[in-house]
């Protein structure tokens, strides 16, 4: 009964979907309040019946109902109840359904929260938004139905794929899709501003709360990704270039694009329709990597990979929305008027640059993402682009972009006098350049792109330190002077600060992690030692432990340094009997320094016996990725906190349409 009652549930939010997008529509266009102010009430009822919904499929796979086909397919009595409430994101189904959720969510936030949008701009706003809703619900009801029952039902069911039986994969898509969703809304709002044919400063402070809400969704479900993969996959890397991961990637670049254009049009008036342009793109590719996903185009770890008949409905859904949009981009774009007037050297003229470093990274992903696609479709050849061309063609485009970000807050608006901003920078930049030259000297071993890298983040950070202090007139005025000026500072100001020393910490974990880690990989017996970054490791041996649906062999290391005791590890190898398949779980001892990673496997070669395949690795710095992570997210929620994003929007001169109330 409770899946009948998520079915009906849906059908009603599709009611109330296509009621959403053609209503409050022709209100703003005849100026009548009454049909306007409707899509208030249908955009909180879809999210209330979606809700319903997700909560009744959710209900299903507490109660194990294997009546439910979805729920057959995807879990199991055996299985924790913390996976069973995560596998009800973790099919096809099932993340759709979330997608949706999140997507009515955010049409519901502008509902509430958007009082002191004009009533046509948010009639309008909330009219897209019900259009891309329409697409999903019916895709989800049509194609991709998650309350499909089964007759005669199951005993049991065939259980989550085990690798994403994990805390980190229970919490990772939810956070992910609150981010590249949550880039509808910006979509929304900048569809309907082209309809309106209207974008000022206005309108940029509207999209910036709802696009840092997204950015920094995005950012946490990304580095909780990258986390997850580090530690559960046992390839003992956190970012691997998979498509899947790049397709959730691009759209958090255009989107911290995005956030520093609306800043400019916000600011200046400038970037207007580059900026319009940008929200439109962003959500674009989030549409592109739910096509990649769900198209069977490609198979990954965490990809939906299902029936054609299903990507060719996204497809057409994606063709509707990114040309629909695109063409009225077209007609509407070249109308705007230009802005402000600025000189190369200032900050308009940073942040640009900025913009086009972090478009052309954007396309250089997808790029190497769609290529292995076009050339296998066209020639029949299967290739794959990993690292090597990332690292050729990405990895530099961030240097110059590492160093403007340490530049920018420093340039002035409409003009900057670049010799002033040198004497003021001239110290940070010799720290940086002596910083990097003991790191030369002391790893000896590395590309010279690794030590560039490490000085720009040295540079990033004490600059961004530098500017922060000269805020706050820190040693340059009494104490208690600094500490009124930084309670004073707004807090988009500290956000700002803490994002960009967030990014530098961020690269000392990537260049760490990745060009002077040590690894060795060898067959272990009980008393095998060996040595990795100046430990000592000893291959104890392997026992075998059950678990609560899986069954483990754990092996027992012991790790010395110059004879000291320094701790035991325990990694395993998981058999799942019921989804027939294996998992690595590592062991890892975590420092700030950096982590001993180890896990096991069964050897492939017979000649091995009973020996297991030891891998150990010392990944230098790596926790930095995962704190510079956390302080980006904290830099945009202090962001997001500021008084002036969330009730000081300012007050348009005069409205743009006459809007009078219904007969």
């Amino acid at each position: 009964m409770i899946p009948e009652l998520g079915q009906f549930a849906l059908a009603l939010a599709l009611g109330l979907a296509l009621v959403q997008s053609i209503v409050p529509m022709m209100g703003a266009a005849r100026g009548n309040l009454v049909w306007m102010r409707s899509a208030q009430s249908t955009a909180l009822g879809q999210l209330v019946f979606v809700a319903v919904a997700f909560g009744a499929l959710m209900w299903a796979f507490v109660v194990s109902d294997f009546t439910v086909k979805n729920v057959a397919d995807n879990s199991n009595s055996l299985k924790p109840m913390i996976y069973k409430v995560a596998a009800t994101w973790g099919s096809h189904e099932g993340s759709l359904l979330l997608w949706t959720l999140i997507l009515t969510l955010f049409g519901a936030g502008v509902a509430v929260f958007g009082a002191n949008i004009p009533h046509a701009l948010r009639a309008r706003t909330l009219a897209v938004q019900a259009w891309i809703g329409v697409g999903f619900l019916s895709f989800m009801i049509f194609t991709s139905n998650p309350f499909d029952r089964l007759s005669p039902a199951p005993v049991d069911g065939s259980d989550l794929n085990p690798l994403l039986q994990d805390i980190g994969l229970a919490l990772h898509p939810p956070l992910l899709y609150v981010g590249y969703v949550g880039f509808s809304i910006v979509f929304s709002f900048a569809v309907a501003a082209l309809i309106e044919g209207r974008v000022d400063a206005a309108w940029a402070r509207w999209v910036r709360p709802w696009t840092l809400a997204a950015w920094m969704s995005l950012t946490g479900g990304i580095a909780l990704g990258s986390w997850w993969a580090y530690y559960e996959l046992g390839w003992g890397g956190w970012w691997f270039w998979d498509p899947v991961e790049n397709v959730s990637f691009m759209p958090w670049l255009l989107g911290t694009a995005l956030l520093h254009s609306a800043i400019v049009t916000e600011k200046r008036g400038a970037f207007k329709s580059w900026t319009i342009l940008l929200a439109i793109l962003t959500f674009s590719l989030s549409l592109l990597g739910t096509f990649i996903v769900r198209s069977g185009l490609l198979t990954s770890v965490h990809a939906f990979a299902v029936d054609p008949e299903r990507g060719v409905y996204i497809l057409a859904l994606l063709g509707i929305s990114i040309g629909g949009s695109l063409t009225l981009y077209a007609w509407r774009a070249p109308a705007m008027e230009g802005g402000g007037l600025f000189t190369p050297i200032s900050r308009e003229g940073g942040l640009l640059i900025n913009n086009l470093l972090l478009a052309t990274a954007t396309g250089t992903v997808l790029f190497g993402t769609l290529y292995p696609l076009f050339l296998e479709a066209i020639t029949g050849e299967k290739i794959s682009v990993g690292p090597p061309f990332y690292n050729m063609s990405f990895n530099p485009l961030m240097l110059p972009l590492i160093f403007v970000m340490g530049l920018g807050p420093f340039l002035s608006w409409k003009r900057a006098d670049l010799r002033g901003v040198a004497q003021r920078l001239w110290l940070v930049f010799g720290v940086s350049f002596v910083a990097m030259l003991v790191v030369w000297y002391i790893v000896t071993k590395g590309p010279v792109i690794a030590i560039l890298a490490f000085g720009l983040a040295i540079w990033l950070m004490l600059a961004t330190l530098q500017e922060w202090g000269a805020r706050i007139k820190l040693f340059r005025a009494p104490f208690s002077e600094s500490w009124r000026r930084m309670k004073n500072l707004p807090r988009a100001s500290h956000g700002m600060t803490m994002a960009h020393l967030g990014l530098a910490v961020c690269i000392f974990g990537f260049v760490g992690s990745s060009a002077w880690k040590d690894e060795v990989v060898t067959f272990a017996e009980p008393g095998t030692k060996i040595v990795v970054a100046g430990f000592t490791v000893e291959f104890e041996g392997v026992e075998r432990v059950r678990g609560p649906n899986y069954i483990a062999s754990r092996a027992t290391l012991d790790v010395t340094r110059d004879g000291e005791f320094i701790t035991k590890l325990y990694p395993e190898r998981r058999n799942y009997p019921v989804a027939q398949s294996s998992t690595t779980e590592s062991a890892i001892r975590h420092t700030l320094a950096g982590d001993l990673y180890a896990s096991i496997a069964a050897p492939a070669s017979e000649q091995a016996g009973n020996a297991w395949t030891l891998r150990v690795l010392y990944e230098p710095l790596v926790n930095f990725i995962w704190l510079g992570s956390f302080m980006l997210v904290l830099g945009g929620a202090l962001s997001l906190s500021d008084r002036r994003l969330r009730v000081g929007a300012p007050r348009r001169a005069k409205t743009p349409a006459n809007v009078q109330p219904a007969e």
